[in-house]
């Protein structure tokens, strides 16, 4: 509804409205600054010679010959198309957990993986004298700052069942 309204007063007298726009007397441009005029510049010598070809350096020109090549390609040593790094960090082999397939089986050296870093975090809750920060330290590849910071910050969940004879049971 509205915009059947509105419509109706844009349509309305639009002619008339058209024409008076045209016969308006159409405002003047603004002034040119005097340096972009190209008749001015048109007139000065330097202008006129910068323009003009010149000969003797056109055969110059044509006397100039380039010839480019592409330096040899070298030989990737390797069978993949991969890139690979130019600096091969060292990894080693995971203490593998229950997936086997589904576990990652190289981490880089300083790195843990899931399954080792609850592992590691176990053994320690369990056996903390066997399992001090220097021995994982050196099973894991690991700096003695980062298994401090491990040890300190991060706590493996624990599981507690309630024996069934102090639940209280529902008879019916």
């Amino acid at each position: 509804m509205g915009g059947r309204l509105t419509r109706v007063f844009r349509t309305f007298n639009v002619e008339s409205r058209a024409r008076r726009e045209i016969s308006k007397e159409k405002p003047t441009p603004a002034p040119r600054h005097p340096t972009s005029r190209l008749d001015r510049l048109a007139d000065q010598p330097e202008i006129q010679e910068i323009s003009r070809k010149d000969d003797r350096l056109l055969t110059f020109l044509k006397d100039v010959y380039v010839e480019s090549r592409d330096p040899p390609a070298q030989v990737k040593v390797g069978g993949g198309g991969e890139n690979l790094p130019s600096i091969q960090e060292e990894k080693r082999l995971t203490k593998l957990g229950n997936l086997r397939d589904l576990d990652v089986q190289k981490v880089h050296k300083g790195k843990i993986s899931i399954v080792e870093a609850l592992t590691l975090l176990n053994n320690h809750k369990l056996h903390p004298q066997t399992w001090t920060a220097e021995k994982i330290a050196a099973e894991y590849s690991l700096e003695l700052k980062d298994v401090n910071s491990i040890l300190e910050f991060f706590i493996p969940f624990v599981v507690k069942e309630f024996p069934k004879d102090t639940k209280k049971a529902i008879k019916s």
